[in-house]
């Protein structure tokens, strides 16, 4: 298996895949068309078919500072380290962006904290963060728990 870029080709299940875990109220639902506007941000990893067995995006939040978001994996391959790695790319993805802080909002808080994330208040995150939060159903209590970590960027 093998991570790579994703491509406009990979949109539809990654979407279906993020959909799963989103109707199960275990992330936030992403629309097709929201993926494809960002399309840039997100990585796959293919299995041995070429199909993706899971997904996640990094995205730019300010000049230090990026954002793990949609992370996926199929039911199929769970328990495999496949995020663990996903979090990695998207991590080195950030260092070698020169970013040096990347934060999750995520409803499994203890797979990032395995990742060594730590919990923070969210007052800490800009609010610029939370545009996305106020044209969510459940805000302004969600249960997301904010965690970030410190890597080593590149410079």
């Amino acid at each position: 298996m093998k991570i790579r870029p994703a491509k406009v080709t990979d949109v539809k299940e990654m979407h279906k895949l993020v959909e799963f875990y989103a109707d199960n109220k275990e992330m936030l639902h992403r629309s097709l068309n929201s993926i494809y506007e960002n399309i840039q941000e997100y990585v796959v990893m293919e299995n041995e078919d070429g199909k993706i067995a899971a997904c996640g995006a990094l995205h730019v939040a300010w000049e230090d500072l990026a954002e793990i978001k949609a992370l996926a994996v199929s039911e199929k391959y769970k328990g495999l380290g496949i995020g663990r790695k996903i979090v990695q790319k998207l991590q080195k993805n950030a260092a070698d962006l020169g970013i040096g802080k990347v934060f999750a909002l995520s409803f499994k808080p203890e797979f990032f904290i395995k990742l060594g994330y730590k919990v923070i208040p969210k007052e800490t995150l800009p609010h610029k963060i939370w545009s996305e939060c106020i044209n969510c159903h459940l805000f302004p209590d969600c249960g997301e728990v904010p965690l970030l970590i410190s890597i080593n960027k590149k410079t």
